[in-house]
């Protein structure tokens, strides 16, 4: 049904205003940012249908069909992988990646102006932000000053799917830049785990010898992917 058929109280953008954006639902909110749907598809059709789970390829394990399985999927999409939606124009597309970036810029402000362990969940959301959507592994690094805020987040080496090689006299150099009095150590698992490997662990463990030597703290190590995150640290493994 088109938006102007619906209720007055139940058109999402006068919904909102009227009862606040609780109120709506996913695909309620992603019908206001998206405006205007296709010939033959009203915007809330076409905002569930991005929301639906994806159709997996079973030979590659890949998206084949579908939407992006939610909000977070649909935001961590790529430009590319937004392309392939038939109605989502240069326009559209452009607001979607907009809205991810204020969400990260809007973190990361709130990283530097307090200590990051204030808040744990904080520092999870803001790395899941920034990695849990890649298909290749990326490892990078949160740079903190005396006060544990963030100074600098830093993308230092990527991999393929399965593995990532990660240089620890390139992790102290960049430490040593920024000034850094600690770090946090973060990277990505594109298969959905966030369990820890035994490298995860062994590199951890690396890292650590080689940043205390220059007087750095490894405070956490991070792991994301969609829809979850880890902390090493609050495993013990750090």
């Amino acid at each position: 049904m088109p938006l102007k058929d619906l209720p007055l109280d139940a058109q999402p953008r006068e919904k909102l205003l009227a009862r606040g954006p609780a109120a709506l639902s996913d695909a309620e909110l992603l019908a206001i940012l998206l405006r205007t749907g296709l010939a033959g598809k009203g915007v809330l059709q076409l905002a569930q249908e991005l929301l639906d789970d994806p159709v997996r390829d079973p030979a590659t394990g890949r998206s084949a069909s579908g939407g992006f399985g939610g909000i977070a999927g649909l935001l961590h999409a790529s430009s590319q992988d937004l392309q392939r939606i038939k109605g989502l124009g240069p326009a559209k597309r452009a607001e979607l990646m907009a809205v991810l970036e204020l969400a990260r810029r809007a973190m990361a402000q709130q990283l530097r102006e307090r200590e990051v362990f204030d808040s744990p969940q904080a520092v999870q959301h803001y790395l899941q932000l920034h990695l849990a959507g890649r298909t290749h592994e990326v490892f990078a690094v949160l740079f903190l000053d005396s006060g544990n805020r963030l100074i600098a987040m830093e993308e230092l080496f990527r991999g393929t799917l399965t593995q990532t090689s990660v240089y620890p006299r390139e992790v102290v150099l960049r430490a040593l830049h920024h000034h850094a009095a600690a770090v946090v150590l973060a990277h990505n698992h594109p298969s959905g785990s966030v369990q820890p490997s035994r490298a995860d662990e062994a590199l951890t463990q690396t890292l650590k010898a080689a940043l205390a030597l220059v007087d750095v703290r490894v405070l956490d190590h991070v792991i994301v992917a969609p829809g979850a995150a880890l902390s090493m640290a609050e495993q013990g493994l750090v």
